[in-house]
């Protein structure tokens, strides 16, 4: 019985890496938007459709060293879970930003955090960078309802994710953490500094800009 749950476990993940690897593939706050009636905007962009400026601005404020790790950094995670406030007070990378919001549950949980760390090292090594980042920037929410990159540049700035000046990609950027309750129109402090940082990563971003 055991030996048939793992192998099934397994499978499962398989498939879902599979699907990740080749398929546009909703978050689970898509799926739940579309279950509840709420409107959902989203318009899929390969790598290439997104501006270089609006890459730079994300991997600086979210993942610096995303180039550098295996889905996981180790070292901020050690930090992190020395920490009294738990494992939810972010630290995640990239990565474990796009499989947990893919395939698992928000909010703070050991038990999410032990799934997520396995899921996002084993999608690093099967997706690769480019692939990684696109579904991140695909799903990743930039307002209420408002998904991936086409959808909040449309929404925002009126203009296509390929057209998105270094200022513009940096207000988006600043908005992850909590895209709901920041405004992109506004140049605020954190954007100031992306823009200001975004170059000072080009060097380390070579696995996702040609």
């Amino acid at each position: 019985m055991l030996r048939k749950t793992a192998m099934l476990l397994v499978t499962l993940l398989v498939l879902l890496l599979l699907a990740g690897r080749f398929a546009p593939m909703p978050s689970t706050l898509m799926l739940k938007d579309w279950l509840t009636g709420a409107p959902v905007t989203r318009e899929w962009r390969s790598l290439s459709q997104i501006s270089p400026n609006l890459i730079r601005a994300v991997l600086t404020a979210e993942d610096q060293r995303f180039c550098q790790h295996w889905g996981v950094d180790f070292e901020v995670l050690r930090e992190l879970m020395e920490d009294p406030d738990g494992p939810g007070r972010g630290g995640s990378t990239l990565s474990m930003q796009t499989v947990k919001n893919l395939y698992l549950w928000h909010g703070r949980s050991y038990v999410r955090k032990a799934i997520e760390i396995p899921l996002a090292l084993a999608a690093d090594l099967v997706w690769g960078k480019r692939r990684m980042l696109e579904l991140y920037l695909n799903i990743a929410e930039w307002g209420e309802g408002i998904y991936g990159v086409e959808a909040a540049a449309r929404t925002h700035f009126s203009k296509a994710a390929s057209a998105l000046s270094a200022v513009e990609a940096a207000r988006l950027a600043v908005m992850l953490p909590n895209p709901r309750a920041r405004d992109a129109g506004s140049a605020t402090g954190a954007s100031r500094r992306v823009f200001r940082q975004r170059e000072a990563i080009a060097a380390h971003a070579s696995c996702v800009l040609n």
